[in-house]
């Protein structure tokens, strides 16, 4: 988990750039690199403080084993996942952002108690994280990074049917490498499932995001390099290409995001009121403990024409902490500027 967090939080920083300049749904802000890098950043920096489990990777010498940490919760793949997870919530950016959060931390909840991945407990989390993506949007929406993650989920079950639940390391390869195939096959199709990236000849930003973290996943698992002509010819992504967005009408509104403690009563209530005030609304919930009254922490995202109604109703049924409030428009023509890489290109695609 994090060897994987890491390698995202690298791959998604070298391609920030590219991932903005092709972002025009749900609006052309050019930010969903951005937003998944940060994200992704924020679940891998929880994990620097969480000693490196013993598990080596597959084909790994044998000789270079680690002998075991004594606190078994150290070698417990969700726990470790969800611990990231909560962290990538807290601070998720945007939609993209939020939904990467919401994926991580919905996968973990199946890896709990395991000291290992397998192929079945792939399908299992998978399964399990592209349900809770779904659910977590008010009005969700095909061709985007939800397709990539069903289509990822019913490769992986594909091939734990096919291997009648098989849980050794050879069947986790063969399911790693049908989940990005099927995976890169969603993200084409992502071109023609969107009126807004048919037009525009593009494919989703957010999909690509999804495409590399799961590629990301499958060579920390293996031991693998990144699959570098894993982005050839997706429409828009060649260094080349213009940023997109920044031809694209401007965006009016602002995104508003925070953390609040709910009921799960005034949580509805809360998504009701912001799907009549606005769009792109998330809600899910962050840890999947409740307090001492039955009320859970959320993480709140939604696009509304004005800030202060949005604020007004969030403030009224709680008290909101880590709120953020920043403008749809994109302020320029510039191309936005990508995070610090963390050293690495990407398979050759340096941006």
């Amino acid at each position: 988990m994090r060897r994987w967090l890491g390698k995202a939080e690298t791959t998604l920083g070298n391609h920030s750039d590219r991932l903005n300049a092709i972002n025009i749904f749900p609006v052309a802000d050019g930010d969903t690199g951005t937003n998944l890098y940060l994200t992704a950043r924020a679940a891998a920096h929880a994990l620097h403080s969480v000693p490196t489990a013993a598990l080596p990777r597959i084909g790994a010498d044998p000789s270079l084993h680690l002998v075991l940490p004594p606190d078994p919760a150290l070698n417990d793949v969700g726990a470790v996942l969800a611990h990231a997870g909560q962290a990538a919530m807290e601070q998720a950016r945007g939609n993209s952002g939020t939904l990467f959060a919401v994926f991580l931390c919905a996968a973990a909840e199946p890896l709990s108690g395991h000291h290992r991945l397998s192929a079945p407990l792939l399908a299992a989390a998978l399964n399990r994280a592209q349900l809770r993506a779904w659910s977590a949007l008010s009005d969700p929406v095909p061709g985007t990074m939800l397709s990539v993650m069903e289509a990822a989920a019913r490769a992986a079950a594909a091939v734990d049917s096919a291997h009648d639940g098989d849980d050794s390391n050879h069947t986790l390869g063969l399911a790693l490498d049908a989940v990005i195939e099927a995976a890169l096959e969603a993200v084409v199709r992502t071109e023609d499932q969107l009126d807004a990236l048919h037009a525009a000849h593009v494919v989703d930003a957010g999909g690509v995001g999804m495409l590399l973290i799961l590629d990301c996943l499958r060579s920390a698992v293996l031991g693998v390099e990144l699959q570098g002509e894993l982005l050839d010819g997706l429409h828009g992504y060649d260094v080349q290409d213009p940023h997109i967005h920044a031809g694209m009408p401007r965006d009016d509104g602002v995104e508003v995001m925070c953390t609040i403690t709910l009921s799960p009563l005034d949580a509805a209530m809360m998504r009701q009121r912001l799907d009549e005030m606005g769009d792109s609304v998330i809600m899910s919930q962050v840890g999947a403990a409740a307090d001492a009254a039955g009320a859970y922490r959320w993480r709140v995202h939604v696009h509304v024409p004005s800030a202060e109604p949005a604020v007004a109703l969030i403030r009224s049924l709680g008290e909101p902490t880590d709120i953020s409030i920043s403008e749809l428009a994109v302020p320029d023509a510039e191309p936005h500027a990508a995070p610090e890489p963390a050293g690495q290109v990407y398979d050759g695609h340096e941006l």
